[in-house]
């Protein structure tokens, strides 16, 4: 089983290898792996523009400490693909609230995927994203996702609602939809993927964001 790690601005310098590996990992899934060659750096290393002092990143550890997975969740109120890139995917209004995150960069390492079934990192990772909203007082989770997404999402339980129509892209089709970070949804990912118990590194885990109402600059 692996362990989810909860990485920001106030303990990164605790996991910094953890966080070049996981940056490594992104290179070879995202560049190498699915080839996004509008991600292409000199070295290998995936960042982006949200890649900044406001991230927070979930880091899954194997039991040999190997980083194996990964996401990442950015506050809405401040830039994130959503709002910046992709606002038509939500009628141009992208939901803004200090407890809503965004969620984006899903992926576990190619020795952990399963053909034709659900892998069992992928539900430790998703655990780890509801775990953590909970701990940090994230209410609801925006993400830009492939259209298979969302039934998949809500066969386990998950409440996700569309922001918008869908948008074809080169390979596939793309929606935007908000998630509630729920109880429900937490109980029912364990069910399906047969887990109990937390997959958080709780002493990883960063304070508790400020929630009250408000947007930031």
């Amino acid at each position: 089983m692996a362990h989810i790690l909860v990485v920001d601005w106030s303990n990164k310098a605790l996991y910094q290898e953890q966080l070049k590996r996981y940056f490594q990992l992104r290179h070879e899934i995202y560049v190498v792996e699915r080839k996004w060659r509008a991600l292409a750096r000199p070295i290998a290393i995936e960042m982006d523009a949200f890649d900044n002092e406001h991230a927070v990143y979930l880091i899954a550890i194997d039991g040999r400490g190997d980083v194996v997975g990964g996401t990442r969740l950015v506050p809405t109120t401040k830039p994130h693909l959503l709002c910046d890139v992709f606002p038509e995917l939500a009628n141009g209004r992208p939901p803004r609230a200090s407890d809503i995150f965004e969620w984006t960069r899903f992926f576990i390492a190619l020795p952990y995927r399963n053909s034709g079934k659900p892998a069992h990192l992928a539900g430790e990772m998703l655990c780890g994203l509801l775990e953590a909203s909970q701990q940090l007082g994230i209410r609801k989770i925006s993400v830009v996702c492939e259209a298979f997404w969302p039934d998949r999402l809500r066969a386990m339980g998950w409440t996700v609602e569309l922001l918008g129509d869908p948008l074809h892209q080169d390979d596939c089709e793309i929606v935007a939809v908000l998630i509630e970070v729920t109880e429900a949804a937490l109980a029912g990912t364990r069910h399906f993927y047969g887990l109990e118990g937390s997959v958080l590194n709780r002493s990883g885990v960063p304070p508790r964001y400020d929630t009250n109402p408000g947007l930031g600059p």
